[in-house]
Order: C-alpha cells, then sequence, then structure tokens
C-alpha cells in the first residue's frame, strides 16, 4: 500500500509576539490558513527506509539525516522501515512552512500504513514549532510556542496569492533583529463574514519589520502584491514569502501572472485557501 499526502503551504495571516520566555521560546498567537502548492509525499513499506526528493525545488534540499522527513519517520518504531518519495515545489526557508508540512504529512502517512496513532503534539513539537499546526488544512488559531491549536469559524472563502523572491532567512536571525516582543494580543474573531476585512487590517506580522532589513526584497515585493489591490498583502511567518488576498480566483492568478511576468526569476504561485470550516 502506498499512501500519498499532500502538504500544504502554511500561511501567517498575522503573526504576534506576545512574550520572550525564560527558556528562550517565544509565545505567539497566528492566525494561519493553507494554500495547497502542489507538495506532496507518497509513502509505503520497506525493507529500509529511504528517502527520495524530486520535483522543480528537490536541487535546493538535498537528502541527509537531520531532513524533518526522515525524522518524523522515528517518531515510529525502529520496525516501520518506509521508502519515502517528496515531490519538493515549495521554496526552502520561506516562511510558509514547508519542512513543516512535509514533517506533517510524514506523520499522517505513517500513521496509515502501519495503522498506528499519529505521534502527540508534545512529539510533533521536537520537529519544530510548525510541525502541530501543518497537521491541519483548515483556518486555525496558533497559540503558546505553536501548541495549542483551536479551529478558526466563519472564515471567509478568500483566493491567494504566494510571492517568494528567492531568498531565504534563518528564523533565529530575524529574532536576533526584534526589538520589542512583547506586543499586544490579537483581537477576538469577527463572529460573520463581514467583519473579517476590518480585523485583517488591524493586526500584523511582528517579524515583518525586522525580515525587511535582513532582506529589503520584501518590501518591493509587498509594493507590487499592493499594486494588485488585494484584500490584504503581508509577509507570512519568518519571510520572505509574502501573500495577497483576493475575493476570486481569478484576481489572485492576474497577480501572480503579472508579478512572474516582472520577475520571472521569483517562485509565485495562485489558488485557493483550504478547508472552510
Amino acid at each position: 500500500m502506498t499512501i500519498r499526502h499532500c502538504a500544504p503551504a502554511k500561511i501567517n495571516i498575522c503573526l504576534h509576539i506576545l512574550k520572550h520566555r525564560e527558556d528562550g521560546l517565544h509565545q505567539i498567537e497566528s492566525l494561519v490558513t493553507f494554500l495547497d502548492c502542489g507538495e506532496w509525499i507518497t509513502l509505503s513499506k520497506a525493507n529500509k527506509t529511504e528517502l527520495n526528493i524530486v520535483g522543480p525545488q528537490a536541487k535546493k534540499l538535498p537528502v541527509c539525516e537531520n531532513n524533518l522527513i526522515l525524522r518524523a519517520t522515528r517518531l515510529f518504531p525502529s520496525r516501520c522501515t518506509s521508502k519515502i518519495t517528496l515531490h519538493k515545489s515549495m521554496p526552502v526557508a520561506a516562511g510558509i512552512g514547508g519542512g513543516s508540512a512535509d514533517a506533517a504529512a510524514t506523520l499522517k502517512a505513517m500513521a496509515k500504513v502501519w495503522e498506528l496513532p499519529v505521534p502527540n503534539v508534545s512529539s510533533q513539537l521536537q520537529l519544530g514549532a510548525d510541525v502541530p499546526v501543518c497537521m491541519h488544512s483548515k483556518p486555525v488559531l496558533m497559540q503558546g510556542v505553536g501548541e495549542v491549536i483551536s479551529p478558526v469559524l466563519n472564515f471567509p472563502e478568500l483566493f491567494c496569492c504566494l510571492v517568494n523572491p528567492g531568498v531565504a532567512i534563518k528564523t533565529e536571525d530575524i529574532f536576533k533583529k526584534l526589538i520589542k516582543k512583547n506586543n499586544a494580543s490579537m483581537n477576538s474573531f469577527p463572529k460573520n463574514e463581514k467583519g473579517w476585512r476590518n480585523w485583517f487590517y488591524e493586526h500584523r506580522n511582528d517579524l515583518e519589520q525586522p525580515a525587511t532589513l535582513i532582506q529589503p526584497v520584501i518590501n518591493i515585493v509587498l509594493k507590487q502584491l499592493k499594486q494588485c489591490n488585494p484584500i490584504l498583502a503581508r509577509m507570512s511567518g519568518s519571510g520572505a514569502t509574502c501573500f495577497a488576498l483576493f475575493e476570486t480566483l481569478d484576481q489572485a492568478k492576474r497577480c501572480s501572472k503579472m508579478i512572474s511576468k516582472q520577475n520571472p526569476k521569483w517562485w509565485t504561485v495562485a489558488g485557493p485557501m483550504l478547508g472552510q470550516y
């Protein structure tokens, strides 16, 4: 039996840094949604664990023992040796949870193939703070250090254009540039779809400003996205990928096409956000 699981891109609609904890981790709040970027894993039982990486971004992610997919397999008993193929289409270190999404997809596939429980959230966090949230494919609220996940109701049906200018940013470098680490919490979510637009404007990504200090090209990406008149344009996660939200799929695709034409070396994709509740 071969299982295939998609690994959707994680989009931080907003990301608030609330507290720098004594253990060195950061307490956060983030509204997270997902977009299918054509990345997936296939997994089947095998005599030994083997990982192959294919796809348009494969050369940027060489196979190594520290790969999150291989680390995810080690959360299962040693007898669970598996053959895994990753179709890599998302940029690496891009702020959209590529590696974490791959790890989450691996955990789901391993559990199904080997008929075992999915490792708990504490184990998932060993792979990274974004892995628990990437176990979902619907709008969610992410809190704590990434371990508290809650569904978000009444999220509107929106379409997204993602753009990455081909630069990678280390998250630890951004936190070094982050001056204020005790920021305001998020407001309550709107009770109906009509209230979301104003809610978007009232919130922020606290990592956007320090990220632009490291990679000023992020400002150029955001400026081009805003020329497409989106509902919202913002950086996702720790960057450098940025997103724009639209009311129609046609608007999102036109934006992606325009930016791709102006910047052929940039990575861009457009589509509907996944799994409204």
